[in-house]
Parts: C-alpha cells; structure tokens; sequence
C-alpha cells in the first residue's frame, strides 16, 4: 500500500534513536544528512506525527518519535524474520529445525544459541517463530514445531519442559518520573495499583506479573502492546511507568533512557523453559539445540 512507510525510513528512524543523532544515523546507513533528514520528513508528514526534535546542535527524537521507533524496530524485526522465512525456502533441500521462541527469549537469547548451533550443524537450516508464549505453546502442542522456548512459572498437560534459565523483570521509568526520587522501595502493593504500560495477555512477561500481583487490587493497564519495543517505547516516552525483562532494557538502563525503580513485597523473578511434546523424544538437531540452551 502506498501509505505505508518504507522500511529504510523505519530503520533511520531507529538508529536515530539508538545512535543518538540524525548524523550518525546517516552515516551508519551511508547516507548525507540532507538526505536523511529529507526522508524522516517525508514519514513524518506521512505518519502525522513529529518525529524529531531540530535543534542547531543537532536532531534527536522526539517522545512520539521514541514511541514510534519502538513500534518500527518490530516492523524491522518481523521484516528480518521474512528474510530469513524466504532464504529456508530457497535452501529447502537442507535438513529443517523448526522452533517457536517467546520474544524475550527470541531477542536475546536465541541468536546466541543458533550462532553455537550452526557451527555445529553447519547444514541444518533452522527456522524460527517468534510469538508470546502462549502462541508458543499451542504451535508445540499442535505438532507446527519441535521446540518451543516460554517464559512464565508453568506450562500445561501435554509438554515436557525443562528451565533454560532465568529472568527477571524490572520496573522502568522515564527519568524525571516522580518514582526516580523516591527514598523508599516501591511497594508491591503500589505497582499494583498504579496503571502500566504492560505486554499483551498470553505473554510471558504479562502472565508474571498477573500472578504476582495476585492478592492485590490491580488497576487496568494504561497501555497494552504486542513487543518490548514498544512498551520501552511507550516508557521512555512517559507514558507510565512498565515491567519488561532485564535482558529488554538492558541498554536503555545503561544509558540512562529508563531508570529502574527498585521493588520490594513482590518477587518478579521466573523460570525460562524449553518445551516440547510429552511422550516425544528428542533427537538429532532439536537434542543439540537443547543442549545449547540448557548449559549454564
């Protein structure tokens, strides 16, 4: 469709916002800043929505250009995942792993494990869905892959599972936020009651946080998202404060772009789990694959 924003533009913008500049996210896509201050304009006038903030020092992202980006690194990631889709295609001779993986788990810990795999099994060509972990569950239970990786504190009737790791989720806030300056820990009891930028239901991380807040009245969230990235967006943006992975902000925190507010009364720590269907062995590629991920 016409309307919708060319992915160059999308991965500009982005770059924007993890290089800091509108000139270094030219050069990083080899680009003349003229050109590339030209082409936000044009998703800016396409989008309705002021994207970056001009100033004689430089262009930086403004707070619906931060929430955007978060959406367009989605858009990118799902883009990269066609990419890959169509390259296991093209080489549908080669021997095929399917696996479905969690988003955190697909961010930032699977790339690791394919990068080990495939020196082990150079010719094994993996594919890979990325969905929350309920959508994992039920593509493992229906037999659509081997081996599915959740996060959450159990799994249903019908899979075998075994923990991979751990996580831990993190209360995030813009700086500035008022909770920056507090002297005391937040209560479980307030993060509960306070309206969140949350994950989606059926997702590992929004089914964590639902059952630690068990017991207390829970206000409705201020916004519900389908990825990290747009949760962080949404945060940095000061929308409301979020609950996301450590392995999510990890950078954001780093740099100051979310500061972490430390909690108390409520334990937000859970298990990350392989999963795949009872009474199946697993062998070959998926064993390996498995091993990779199970070692400390």
């Amino acid at each position: 469709m016409s309307e919708w924003p060319d992915l160059d533009s999308l991965k500009l913008l982005v770059d924007v916002g993890e290089l800091g500049s509108l000139g270094q996210a030219a050069r990083a896509a080899g680009i003349a800043q003229p050109s590339a201050s030209k082409r936000l304009a044009r998703l800016e006038r396409r989008l309705g929505l002021p994207l970056l903030e001009r100033t004689p020092r430089g262009s930086t992202l403004t707070a619906e250009g931060r929430m955007v980006a978060g959406w367009a690194s989605s858009v990118l990631a799902a883009a990269r995942e066609l990419m890959r889709g169509a390259a296991a295609v093209r080489h549908g001779e080669a021997a095929h792993l399917r696996v479905a993986a969690s988003m955190t788990v697909a961010e930032y810990l699977v790339p690791r494990w394919l990068a080990e795999f495939q020196e082990r099994e150079p010719d094994v060509q993996v594919g890979l869905d990325v969905a929350n972990s309920a959508e994992v569950i039920a593509r493992v239970l229906a037999g659509e892959v081997e081996l599915g990786f959740v996060e959450g504190p159990s799994v249903p009737e019908g899979l075998t599972s075994r923990v991979v790791g751990t996580d831990r989720l993190a209360v995030v806030v813009a700086p500035g936020h008022a909770w920056t300056r507090r002297r005391t820990a937040l209560r479980g009891v307030e993060l509960a009651a306070t309206p969140l930028v949350v994950r989606e239901r059926g997702s590992g991380t929004r089914d964590t946080l639902d059952r630690a807040f068990n017991g207390f009245h829970q206000a409705s969230p201020r916004l519900e998202l389908g990825s990290n990235s747009a949760v962080k967006g949404a945060a940095q943006a000061g929308a409301a404060p979020a609950v996301l992975s450590t392995y999510a902000v990890e950078a954001e925190l780093a740099t100051g772009r979310l500061v972490e507010v430390p909690l108390t009364g409520v334990s937000l720590v859970r298990a990350l789990r392989a999963v795949w269907r009872r009474g199946r062995a697993l062998t070959g590629p998926a064993a390996t694959l498995l091993t990779i991920a199970s070692r400390p």
